[in-house]
Order: structure tokens, then C-alpha cells, then sequence
């Protein structure tokens, strides 16, 4: 049973959505995209409820490469798994960087205890401070639950990766109001999984708009289907189509309301709750614009997609949409419901000025990549000794 990686890598929440067969979200992403990384030169950590483990370098591996794998076959592989390698858990850390890229686990019991007695160093991937910043979003409970995450980082932290400089911004204000010191930090932005580009997209009869995201509170799908309501109720058929594409998530019941009602915006909005790297990218690339509404944010990935994609966004004016967006996308206030409606309306037009003048800029546009984004972490970590 080896123990000798230069890595520990936490998998946990990878490990449960895969087996609850979640499709993945943004941060199972980029949870997938440090397996991909690191797991070569990791063991793997897990988490359930009151314990933690540190597999060994051979579970590890079987681990890592269920983990990347179809879902069905890791449902069908993993208990055998588990009951093969049950005497190759709980190694010791002897003093190595502990990756935990997810929050997972950050708030419960006996955690820092853990660390402190297994001797490992923690890095943690911040992704938002959006329960804190905007409790009125999140489900009941979870600004408490993420207040005690934040304040394990602080308390526990070898290093922290900022996914953008306004996520830094905010757990730096955090440290500020709980009189703590605040962690070595990097800011690296998230590399993109490129969407394969469509040779010939199949444009749709009617000008058609993109909103990309979990449907939940937060992301202010239900100001958007207000504006369509009255476009439809104003133009009937030949209002603009507005394609939803996400799960349904959380704190979001009049979005669902709407949605589900008979014949109201039947063929005018269309939610689709999954599609293929493929379809997204057709869907992107006939699509007028991308609407980003939302409220908070800690990155903005359907963005970075749009954009690489070569296609307009809308957004709302929020810091990390201009951190990563430069001067490229137009930039509206979150609540200017009038303002919103009155840009989707130009850009649905033929010759839209707004649209072609934000193609012009789109040339000067570079996404993040992987490879850019663990260069730099590398490097830091090991200045971290």
C-alpha cells in the first residue's frame, strides 16, 4: 500500500454526484479538471458525514479512473471497488498539499480536527461567498453553512485559489469582518472546455436568445420571462424566442410557475433542462445574443463560453463579468427591466447596431485555458514550500 504521492486531492463531491447521476454543474467541471490534473500524481481524499479518509496510491488510481468514466459503469464498479481496497485507507498526510476544490466537507464536524491530526496542507478552490453576500438566494441554512466553510478556510488554509479577483475581493472583506487574517491567495481564472465549433448552425425562424444556468433565484430568469410576457403579449408570433437551458435548481417557485403554465409562452420560451456540449454549442451560435442576468456571481463561465463561441452577451453589470468580459459584452443594471427588454428587442432586429458593434469587439476576445490556469498554480503552490 504506497503513500507516497506528492498530492492528495479530494474527490468527495465527485464521488456523490456521480453516483446520485447528477448532470454536471460548473464546479463538478472544474472538480473533474483537477482529477484530469493532478490525478496521475494524487491519492485520493474522501468524506462521509464524520470521516475522512486518504486512500492509497493503487485505490486511488481505480478511483480516478471510475471518477472519469460513464456514470453507469461507476455505479456498477464502485462497491466492488470499496470492498477490494478496504485495507488501503487512512493513510497519513506527512505534511503534503491537500487540494479541496469543491468547499466539500469544509463545514463539518471534526474537520479541522482532521487536518491538524493527519498533518496535511490545506488549499482550498473558493468559488463564491454568494450565501454571505446574498443570503436571500440561497436555500434556508445555507448562509450559516458557508459562513462556517469560510471560516474554516481562514482558519485551516495553507493557500487559497480565487477563481476570479472579485471572489478574492469578497473572502478578503469576509477575513476583514471576522478580524482574521486572510490566507496566501491567487487569483486564476477557470480554464474553458472548448464547445465545438458548429460548421453550419441551423439558424431558427425567428430571432432567438440564450440563457445559460441553473435556474435558481439568483440568476434572475423570472425578470426575463416577465419581459417575454409582455413582448408576446405586444407582438404575438413575431416576438423574439427565448431557449432556457439548465436544471431546475432552488428558491426559484414563480420561475416555475410560469414555466409550467399551459399555453402562456408556450413556443415563444423553451426550456431544455440538458443537451450535449454539441447541441449547447448550435444553440449559442444561432442565438442572437446570450442573456446574463444575474444578480451574484462568483465567475461566469456561460459567458466565457459565448464569447469564445463569437457570440454577443447581454449581461448584467456586476465586477467579475467586466473582470472577464473586458469592454466586450453590453452591460446592463440586474433590475432595469426596461433597459433589458429594449436591447433584446434592438438585438433581435436585422442590422442590429449594438449587435454588430459588439462583433467587432469580440475579435480581441482570448479565453482562459486549462493550461494557463495550472501553470500558474503550480508555480505558486510551490512557492508554498
Amino acid at each position: 500500500m504506497t503513500n507516497d504521492a506528492p498530492y492528495l486531492l479530494d474527490v468527495t463531491r465527485l464521488v456523490w454526484r456521480r453516483w446520485k447521476g447528477r448532470y454536471p454543474t460548473g464546479i463538478d467541471r472544474v472538480c473533474l479538471a483537477y482529477l484530469r490534473h493532478f490525478g496521475s500524481r494524487a491519492q485520493a481524499v474522501v468524506q462521509h458525514r464524520h470521516f475522512r479518509r486518504i486512500l492509497d496510491r493503487e485505490a486511488s488510481r481505480e478511483l480516478f479512473e471510475l471518477l472519469d468514466g460513464t456514470p453507469a459503469r461507476f455505479r456498477r464498479k464502485l462497491p466492488l471497488a470499496i470492498m477490494r481496497h478496504l485495507g488501503g485507507l487512512n493513510a497519513q498526510g506527512q505534511g503534503r498539499i491537500y487540494l479541496n476544490i469543491g468547499h466539500t466537507g469544509l463545514d463539518s464536524p471534526g474537520f479541522r480536527d482532521w487536518v491538524a491530526r493527519t498533518d496535511v496542507k490545506p488549499v482550498y478552490l473558493v468559488h463564491d461567498l454568494i450565501p454571505i453576500t446574498h443570503p436571500e438566494f440561497c436555500r434556508p441554512g445555507e448562509s450559516s453553512r458557508h459562513r462556517a466553510r469560510m471560516r474554516t478556510v481562514l482558519a485551516t488554509a495553507t493557500g487559497v485559489i480565487a477563481n476570479s479577483q472579485a471572489t478574492q475581493d469578497e473572502l478578503g472583506a469576509f477575513a476583514a469582518a471576522e478580524r482574521q487574517p486572510c490566507p496566501a491567495a491567487l487569483t486564476a481564472w477557470l480554464g474553458l472546455d472548448p464547445l465545438p465549433v458548429p460548421q453550419h448552425p441551423r439558424m431558427p425562424e425567428h430571432p432567438t436568445f440564450v440563457v445559460l444556468s441553473t435556474i435558481e433565484a439568483r440568476k434572475n430568469h423570472l425578470m426575463l420571462l416577465e419581459i417575454w410576457s409582455r413582448l408576446v403579449d405586444r407582438l404575438g408570433d413575431s416576438a423574439p424566442r427565448l431557449l432556457i437551458i439548465g436544471q431546475r435548481g432552488w428558491e426559484a417557485d414563480p420561475v416555475f410557475d410560469l414555466l409550467d403554465q399551459v399555453g402562456r409562452l408556450d413556443g415563444y420560451v423553451i426550456e431544455l433542462n440538458h443537451c450535449s456540449d454539441k447541441e449547447l454549442a448550435q444553440h449559442l451560435a444561432a442565438a442572437r445574443a446570450l442573456l446574463f442576468p444575474s444578480l451574484a456571481e462568483g465567475y461566469g463561465l456561460p459567458l466565457i463560453e459565448a464569447l469564445a463561441l463569437g457570440v454577443p452577451a447581454i449581461t448584467s453589470d456586476l465586477p467579475v463579468f467586466r473582470e472577464i468580459g473586458d469592454d466586450i459584452p453590453d452591460y446592463l443594471s440586474a433590475t432595469d427591466s426596461s433597459a433589458w427588454e429594449a436591447s433584446i428587442l434592438d438585438y433581435a432586429r436585422p442590422g442590429s447596431v449594438a449587435r454588430e458593434a459588439q462583433l467587432g469587439r469580440l475579435s480581441g476576445f482570448r479565453s482562459p485555458d486549462w493550461q494557463g490556469h495550472f501553470d500558474a498554480v503550480e508555480k505558486w503552490l510551490d512557492s508554498l514550500g
